[in-house]
């Protein structure tokens, strides 16, 4: 779930740290830069692990502080295709089950990945997996209630660049009401549940 990515980047360190050991202020700022950031095909940066090595810092003209090139690892948060996740439903809807780790909530079971056969119940908003019991074809409606605590397989990653916007300034010819862009998500995960012992703990907890 969670790797070590090696990076190179030159940290600006303001004046007012200079009274600072150098290795804690650059950390500083490596952790005020990345810390819950996600790196394009990387993952969600988590924090820094260490810093592997410093070149010399220069001061350039007209300004006061110092940069320095780093090399260092982070901790990155990036499963790997295929790992199992134990997580909580955050909420369901026709596109699938949502579901959170807490730290990150960009995770989606797509219907062709739920237990089969199973229907959204658009009364509760939720999903239920009609399983079947065995007798006489009865089946038995298991609800995937938001909070449940459910296992899943990671079956893809997807990170989707996202470039910084301007400030917003109003368009000729376009209404006020108009609809602004979608909001891009850099970093979610697919999963699915359509095996056995995967799906929400309760089911197999006896």
């Amino acid at each position: 779930m969670f790797v070590l990515a090696e990076m190179k980047h030159v940290i600006r360190t303001p004046p007012w740290k200079f009274n600072v050991k150098l290795t804690d202020a650059i950390a500083e700022e490596l952790n005020k830069k990345l810390a819950n950031k996600v790196v394009l095909n990387v993952g969600l940066c988590i924090a820094l692990h260490d810093i592997i090595s410093m070149e010399d810092s220069f001061i350039f003209p007209g300004d006061g502080a110092a940069h320095t090139k780093v090399r260092f690892r982070y901790v990155v948060f990036r499963p790997f295709t295929e790992e199992i996740l134990t997580g909580k439903i955050r909420s369901c809807s026709p596109e699938g089950v949502h579901v959170t780790l807490g730290f990150f909530d960009d995770i989606i079971i797509p219907p062709t990945a739920l237990q089969h056969p199973s229907r959204f119940d658009e009364t509760e908003q939720v999903w239920v997996w009609e399983y079947d019991t065995g007798a006489d074809g009865e089946k038995h409606d298991l609800f995937m209630d938001a909070g449940e605590p459910i296992r899943f397989r990671v079956t893809a990653e997807n990170f989707t660049e996202t470039s910084p916007t301007g400030p917003e300034t109003p368009d000729v010819g376009v209404p006020a009401d108009a609809a602004k862009p979608e909001q891009k998500i850099p970093f979610t995960l697919t999963g699915g549940i359509s095996e056995p012992g995967l799906g929400l703990l309760s089911w197999w907890s006896s």
